[in-house]
């Protein structure tokens, strides 16, 4: 098995990167951006990849004769809505591209992230379910909820085995996040270490489905590993953690710093959180893979600033 990582110094990309190389072995393991510049060794072999450049992906897939591909470059909901060209051409047509080469390379597996950003206000809140309405109101839940159907489609024409989990936010102490609503989720807790407060952008009493990202490292490789034949969904699977609202993380974050404060100031994208579910019915994916979540907001946020501490102060 050979793999390579699109877009893997994001913030999943870096830590599914390091998660990759311990289980398959580093040599195995080619990671690729769009970054030009000296990169650190855990991240060798580098290729510097614009996934727009589908004649260099090619180059790349057949230098290194990958068979996995996990395709993480995007552009995120609230950077999406900066820059919504940029958003399609990327989460799009480099989407498109890597299926192709795949098509032509015969690359062995895709695996293609998709984001809870494909529901919209008329989709249920609570408890979502796996088959539901798909009307995103973000550029960025636009194009997951075509990127779903576009690699739906090379599953049933071409025969590509190609999966996709829909990420709920993600937090981690490893990496910053990269432009995402439920960004403040982490900012919080570099905030509330440094600091001792925190502005948030979003209402108190916005519920978002959260994920701590050790179980979504372990769970999308998982969904990797899961035998082909039992899998009735391939690209939009429902993946569940933990749902809370932002008051809620911030008075278990201040169990741990009492002088910890919260003020609200919500902009832009509190209107792309109210369009969002608050939690998920992950039953396709607990059933069809096996998926089981580990960390609660309790053991979370313990974790979180433990490990935030040691590298902060």
């Amino acid at each position: 098995m050979k793999i390579l990582v699109t877009g893997a110094l994001g913030q999943i990309g870096s830590e599914l990167t390091a998660a990759l190389k311990k289980k398959y072995g580093a040599e195995n393991v080619v990671t690729s951006d769009v970054r030009t510049d000296k990169i650190s060794e855990e991240f060798l072999p580098y290729e510097t990849l614009n996934v727009l450049d589908k004649a260099r992906l090619a180059e790349i897939v057949k230098k290194h004769q990958i068979t996995v591909i996990y395709h993480l470059a995007a552009i995120l909901s609230a950077a999406g809505e900066k820059n919504p060209q940029l958003c399609w051409d990327v989460n799009m047509t480099g989407l498109h591209n890597v299926l192709e080469v795949a098509r032509e390379l015969k690359v062995k597996q895709i695996i293609c992230p998709s984001s809870i950003a494909v529901f919209g206000p008329e989709t249920p809140k609570i408890n979502t379910p796996q088959q539901t309405v798909i009307l995103p109101k973000t550029m960025y839940g636009l194009t997951k909820a075509a990127g779903e159907l576009l690699c739906d489609y090379y599953v049933e024409k071409f025969g590509l085995d190609v999966r996709g989990i829909r990420y709920p936010g993600l937090i981690s102490y490893k990496t910053l996040p990269g432009g995402g609503t439920t960004d403040y989720a982490v900012e919080i807790f570099y905030e509330a270490i440094k600091n001792k407060k925190y502005k948030c952008f979003l209402k108190a009493d916005t519920v978002l489905p959260m994920m701590y990202m050790e179980d979504a490292i372990r769970g999308t490789i998982q969904l990797a590993e899961t035998d082909f034949t039992k899998l009735k969904n391939h690209s939009n699977f429902n993946f569940a953690g933990i749902s809370f609202s932002c008051a809620e993380l911030a008075a278990e974050i201040k169990k741990h710093i009492l002088e910890f404060e919260i003020s609200y100031e919500p902009d832009f994208r509190q209107k792309i959180a109210d369009s969002w579910p608050a939690s998920i019915d992950d039953s396709a994916s607990r059933e069809q893979w096996g998926w089981k979540v580990e960390y609660d907001l309790e053991k979370m946020t313990a974790d979180m600033i433990k490990n935030l501490s040691s590298r902060l102060i």
